[in-house]
């Protein structure tokens, strides 16, 4: 029986969450040694994880408002970092991101560095300093540091398309993962996920969001890194394999010189599934120069600072030095995901290609192919296909195409692991996935009820009456994302990349010049905010449409683009007008002390 502070009892809490769920997983072995079937599995696995979840989202249900923005300001700096990561390893980071270092090439590995190198820039330049000021939302704090409900109203905007941008990525993950396991079509799984989503954030905001992510990081983290050990160890790459990946993208080198290449024709191409890629390696524009690497890189960083769902969880910690630490435990949580996912992707390719190991595929018949169970499960997903381009009978390098989503996903039953270990992985992707859905969901609508609702159209607005707008908005925000995500307009990877563009377009400068530059004004803010965002959008438009593009900036990166002229407006139009009053200039400098009281104190 635990007694006492549930604060104080959380490593007790939580190992015994962990212990019941490696129990779990020992429990669905046997069943499948028993003769259960892979669909009971699968069904299993996230219908008790997401059971789990809703059960601490209905147990972290509050009516308070400091609990329901910010769980109350007492999160602890580990529970927090754990928080963060899962918040922040969404559907791309578990789902997509190996599936784009697997096709894209190495290049792709930008996307590592820079997610990871911007916490750098949130541990330095932001999260304290909000944190100090005491805010509840990003917009919160833009409005207090610069005046006005124009410039606060702005916030919220970049802010919602962002986060947007970013939630339609997520519930498309839950969506793949729900009809796989679940084996239903993937326009109704999006509402499955969404459900499950909603489910966790509904009732207890911030505070149910939080200690739901602390069980969904335990779920993800142990997904991901099970596979990818047992995985190694059985393939003779080590039980530690991240020491051997030279030599095994040596090896994948090798046998892709081995077998060759034909590039396939228009007719042939014009044969597979929308959204497939081949096995072989491609040469993506990420890897075409070393500007090409660099720019995805800072973009990521920049708009890994500029994320509000990001911010947000920083306004949970109990002080501004917990927030400090807070950020180097979620750099350390995210490590353990993020050095792994360069792995799982060789160990994914030799799996299929290595034609010393009895899972290779390349130079068996057609026919023995399409036999496989693994094949047959994912080509009914709209994930694999095979087909005989030359008509001689046996598969080919360029004749296997698959989507990045399957990568991770059919990895272990393409390894020949247990279908426990898929269930596993499914639970994980779903994890994932839902982790970062609640936090961006709930970023959008906090903000659209503290921000807009509360401090622009009723500042009277009794507590019970937010809170029941803010949920509300959890619901409607939600179903347009899932509603978007069944059109599947842009890949997993695609969309939430964007969404970092699209953040750091409009707030990067805004947050970073409003702690750091005491001039910057009302006037500048706005200017920047509207500016960078309609540029940045303009930007991705015009080479989306077959614009060439300017100094190498592609649509992956037309955030650098937008924060430039963001940056530009916000400077020369803060010069241009009035400086800010001695107050706010104060408050500035106030902002820069790590000790004290927050900023806002008791204002909301």
């Amino acid at each position: 029986m635990i007694k006492g502070n549930f604060i104080d009892n959380l490593p007790k809490v939580y190992g015994i969450y962990t212990g019941g769920f490696l129990g779990f997983i020992i429990i669905m072995a046997i069943g499948e040694q028993m003769g259960m079937t892979s669909k009971t599995i699968g069904i299993c696995f996230v219908a008790f994880t997401v059971a789990i979840y809703a059960i601490i989202g209905y147990l972290s249900r509050t009516a308070q408002a400091d609990a329901y923005y910010v769980a109350g300001r007492q999160v602890p700096t580990v529970f927090n970092g754990m928080a963060t990561a899962a918040d922040w390893m969404s559907g791309a980071s578990f789902v997509a991101m190996a599936g784009g270092i697997y096709f894209k090439g190495y290049g792709y590995m930008a996307l590592l560095v820079g997610w990871t190198g911007g916490y750098v820039l949130v541990a330095s330049l932001l999260a304290p300093y909000l944190r100090k000021f005491g805010c509840y939302t990003v917009p919160d704090f833009i409005g207090t540091r610069y005046g006005g409900n124009l410039s606060r109203f702005m916030a919220v905007v970049v802010l919602t398309v962002a986060s947007f941008t970013y939630v339609t990525a997520q519930i498309n993950a839950t969506g793949t993962i729900a009809s796989v396991a679940l084996d239903i079509p993937f326009q109704y799984a999006v509402y499955v996920g969404l459900i499950s989503i909603l489910l966790c954030s509904m009732l207890g905001g911030m505070r149910g969001v939080t200690w739901t992510q602390v069980a969904q990081y335990i779920v993800l983290i142990i997904a991901y890194l099970l596979p990818v050990f047992w995985i190694s160890n059985k393939m003779g790459a080590g039980f530690f394999p991240h020491f051997m990946l030279a030599d095994e993208v040596a090896r994948i080198g090798e046998l892709e010189q081995q077998f060759g290449f034909v590039a396939n024709s228009k007719e042939n191409l014009a044969m597979v599934p929308k959204g497939l890629a081949g096995i072989t390696k491609a040469h993506s524009a990420v890897n075409a120069t070393p500007w090409a690497f660099i720019s995805l890189a800072l973009a990521m960083m920049m708009g890994t600072a500029s994320l509000p769902h990001v911010m947000m969880r920083y306004f949970t910690t109990p002080s501004v030095k917990a927030a400090r630490k807070s950020v180097g435990w979620s750099l350390f949580f995210i490590f353990l995901l993020y050095s792994s996912a360069p792995m799982l992707a060789t160990l994914s390719k030799l799996s299929l290609i290595d034609p010393s190991l009895p899972t290779g595929i390349i130079g068996k018949s057609i026919a023995e192919v399409q036999s496989i169970d693994w094949y047959q499960n994912w080509n009914q997903a709209n994930l694999m296909f095979v087909s005989d381009f030359n008509g001689n009978g046996t598969l080919e390098l360029n004749e296997f195409f698959m989507g990045g989503k399957a990568v991770v996903l059919a990895t272990p039953e393409i390894a020949g692991l247990p279908y426990v270990i898929s269930g596993l992985v499914a639970a994980g992707g779903m994890a994932a996935a839902m982790s970062t859905a609640d936090g961006l969901v709930l970023a959008i609508a906090n903000a659209i009820s503290h921000d807009v609702y509360y401090k622009i159209i009723d500042p009277k607005a009794e507590t019970a009456k937010r809170l029941v707008v803010a949920r509300v908005l959890l619901v409607v925000i939600g179903f347009a994302g899932a509603t978007i995500a069944a059109l599947e307009i842009q890949g997993i990877l695609g969309s939430v990349i964007w969404a970092f563009d699209f953040a750091m377009s409009g707030l990067f400068f805004p947050l970073v010049l409003g702690v750091w530059w005491k001039r910057a004004n009302k006037e500048g803010a706005i200017a920047g905010m509207f500016l960078g965002l309609v540029s940045g959008a303009a930007y991705l438009v015009w080479v989306r449409s077959g614009g060439s593009g300017f100094l190498g900036i592609t649509q992956l990166t037309f955030g650098i683009f937008g924060s430039a002229v963001s940056l530009v407006a916000m400077v020369v139009v803060s010069l241009m007008t009035q400086a800010p009053n001695a107050a706010t200039q104060r408050m500035v400098d106030e902002v820069r002390v790590p000790s004290g009281k927050s900023i806002l104190g008791k204002q909301h």
